[in-house]
């Protein structure tokens, strides 16, 4: 074989796949010709004798851990198709507990993380729907929020495209309750016993662990295009909200139908939602690919600079109520298949209180990495229901923490300890830090004098909420309302504005790019035409492919405008703005322009070409040319001067126009700027900036920039960074 006939390096099976799902049972495929394993020695070093391949999985058939043959693996075993989720299903069990003790001490998933302290002030208008104190008028309750990527590993990069955890730990004084939620309001799957599987999908591939904290690879796409019921989630994270701006600028919900009892003991079903007072905003695909390189650890720094510097996220916690019918529906929608969300104009969210972040941990270790949260913690008036991904959370989490932390008294741990009183009568046990006294943990007891003794209603005891289990046989199956894995794909995607769409289309077309194997984007290709035409034919366009029919025809739901992020204003609090100069600044103007960007909340930064003070004066610099990108701003005021001294390597400028003065640009400015234009970012200046302008090509009446005198230039800045963008730039060039 020639070298041009070679196969390109990179196939991820020793075998091509095919479009179709394989229903003929046959051994596993062997390695690659290019992998070896180690040597099969024996612990002492003697060689064994045992030929290759002797240490891997055997048969066609999935097993048990014992070798017992399983015929499925996708369905928890339940009393009936709605009702919970049996604890004698050895299988989930099983399988569970292995993946939850998969890696030690990393995290399986949400491994890279940022954390903050802060306090969550109840409104009380919640109290007639839940009896949880924390949620009573003005109580205000200690918080630890910890964001997270979801694939990557502890050393990977912030601005990937992924979903995003959102995990919350109120610190209230009837025990904590955890809120473990996500930025995306649907999962990837609807029963927990596939968590394992998304994951291993999701995860860089195990021969050569790579690529890293993506999702741009066969095994995902071959998992969600084989799993139909994960098409909504991914076009939520292939749309914009798959590469957020920053934690701060992020929505979080709690993704399953949560019960509530008031003190009247009436229930209701709801969904949680955090909605970020500064507006839910993104990066561009561009810009998040420069910042992965130029500063991995983006998102966290933002977040810790933001809290440094007084501009203090917040988000108010709201509700979606829904009644506690019997079939628990809403609107058509299954409240317990947690691949589904409620549009907002069909259950508006009401906001319950107000959270504020207002602390940078002291140690990340101590903090941030060592928190342990579990959907299992739960206080008075919230319980769970019968969705199946959280049910088997519920034993998943507890489980992870027992591994990761060493033992059962994670909760020890200074991060994790209740703000509460702990009677728990649990004893010893690894890290043991307490030291109990009394001779009977155990009750009833006389020898401690009774204590501990139980708790009543009235004494703020967690009561489990009675429901009836509807009668049924014990089955792995689904009921019929789960079926429906495309109809909220379509809503969503018809909710997105042009631009929106267009960034989708692009992210599908890359990361299915990024698949070795032509049969997993054709099998993808077919989800995407029951979702929507223009999105399979613009993805199937970028890929040179033929767009295929659908096979179901897509339906014509009410667009949720919610769903969008464009459209709206925002304030402006903690955006960065930089302010580029030079040797001939005006120094007054840009002290002057500095001074009323932080009056307005907002964080200057002033950029010049060299480390130290600006010009003559004693301000600091805080950035240099080669020290910043325009990826670290959301908006860019140049305060050059065409009068300066030639750089190193700059070139000179050509006036564009009669009375734009000659003069050199440094071609970091003009990378710098190019790249702010392209990201449609807000552009504002004075002395030399409509020569940088003309020199980067820049047309000086386009959209977002803003010339003049430096006072009505921050001001007008600021009123355009209340959109986030300057979208019509964005839709002048994509039309």
């Amino acid at each position: 074989m020639s070298p041009s006939q070679k196969p390109i390096p990179g196939a991820p099976s020793a075998e091509p796949p095919q479009v179709q799902e394989q229903t003929v049972p046959h051994s596993p495929l062997p390695p690659k010709p290019d992998q070896h394993g180690p040597e099969l020695v024996s612990p002492t070093g003697t060689p064994t004798g045992e030929p290759e391949g002797s240490r891997s999985q055997s048969g066609a058939y999935l097993t048990t851990a014992q070798g017992t043959r399983i015929s499925d693996t996708d369905h928890s075993l339940k009393a009936g198709t709605r009702g919970p989720t049996l604890l004698q299903d050895h299988h989930l069990r099983e399988k569970i507990t292995h993946f939850d003790h998969e890696r030690i001490p990393e995290r399986v998933v949400h491994a890279r993380g940022a954390g903050a302290h802060g306090v969550f002030r109840s409104y009380g208008s919640a109290a007639n729907i839940t009896r949880a104190g924390f949620l009573a008028a003005d109580v205000e309750t200690p918080v630890f929020v910890r964001f997270s990527n979801v694939v990557g590993s502890r050393g990977s990069a912030d601005t990937v495209r992924d979903t995003r955890g959102f995990a919350t730990k109120f610190y209230t004084d009837e025990g904590t309750f955890d809120l473990v939620g996500n930025n995306i309001p649907v999962f990837f799957i609807q029963d927990g016993i596939k968590f394992p599987d998304v994951v291993h999908a999701a995860k860089p591939h195990p021969d050569r662990e790579i690529p890293q904290a993506q999702s741009a690879h066969d095994t995902f796409w071959d998992f969600v295009s084989l799993h139909t019921e994960a098409q909504a989630h991914t076009l939520w994270f292939m749309a914009d909200r798959g590469i957020p701006r920053s934690y701060r600028m992020m929505e979080g919900f709690g993704v399953h139908t949560f019960r509530l009892i008031n003190a009247e003991g009436t229930t209701s079903l709801v969904k949680f939602h955090w909605k970020p007072r500064l507006g839910v905003h993104s990066l561009v695909w561009e810009e998040a690919q420069i910042i992965n390189g130029m500063d991995p650890d983006y998102h966290r720094r933002d977040l810790a600079d933001a809290i440094e510097s007084g501009a203090f996220p917040e988000w108010e916690l709201g509700l979606q109520v829904f009644p506690d019918s019997e079939d628990e529906m809403f609107e058509g929608i299954d409240l317990l298949d947690p691949t589904k969300f409620i549009p907002e104009e069909l259950a508006p969210v009401q906001a319950v209180g107000l959270m504020t972040l207002n602390a940078n941990p002291v140690n990340y270790f101590a903090e941030t990495e060592q928190v342990a949260f579990h959907p299992g913690h739960l206080v008075p008036g919230i319980d769970v229901t019968n969705d199946p991904l959280l049910q088997a959370r519920l034993f998943s989490y507890l489980d992870t923490q027992i591994s990761r932390l060493g033992g059962p008294n994670f909760a020890q741990l200074p991060i994790n300890r209740p703000q509460a009183p702990i009677n728990d009568m649990f004893r010893d046990g690894m890290y043991q830090q307490a030291d109990h006294a009394g001779v009977a943990p155990y009750r009833p007891n006389s020898l401690d004098g009774g204590c501990p003794f139980h708790a009543g209603v009235a004494d703020a005891a967690f009561i489990d909420i009675p429901q009836e289990v509807a009668a049924g046989i014990n089955v792995r199956q689904a009921p019929a309302t789960f079926d429906d894995h495309y109809s909220q794909a379509t809503l969503l995607y018809r909710s997105l504005t042009a631009v929106e769409q267009r960034h989708t289309i692009d992210a599908y077309t890359f990361e299915l790019g990024k698949c070795y194997e032509t049969a997993i984007r054709e099998r993808q290709l077919k989800s995407l035409a029951n979702i929507d035409a223009g999105l399979c034919a613009g993805v199937a366009a970028g890929l040179g492919l033929p767009a295929p029919e659908p096979e179901q025809q897509p339906g014509n739901p009410q667009p949720s405008p919610a769903v969008s992020q464009i459209g709206r204003k925002w304030p402006t609090d903690g955006r960065v703005i930089g302010i580029l100069t030079d040797d001939g600044t005006d120094t007054d103007k840009v002290i002057t322009a500095r001074d009323a960007i932080a009056a307005a909340g907002m964080v200057p930064l002033i950029i010049a070409p060299a480390a130290g003070t600006l010009g003559n004066t004693e301000e600091p610099v805080q950035r240099t040319y080669l020290t910043a990108r325009s990826t670290e701003f959301d908006a860019i005021l140049l305060a050059t001067s065409a009068s300066a001294e030639p750089a190193a390597g700059a070139v000179p400028v050509e006036p564009a126009t009669a009375g734009i003065p000659r003069g050199p640009v440094d071609p970091r400015i003009l990378l710098m700027v190019t790249e702010a234009f392209r990201h449609a970012k807000a552009i504002g200046g004075w002395g030399s900036a409509a020569a940088i302008l003309a020199a980067a090509g820049i047309d000086g009446a386009a959209e977002g920039l803003v010339l003049g005198e430096s006072d009505d230039v921050v001001t007008a800045v600021g009123e355009l960074l209340t959109e986030h963008r300057v979208w019509n730039r964005f839709r002048v060039s994509e039309e």
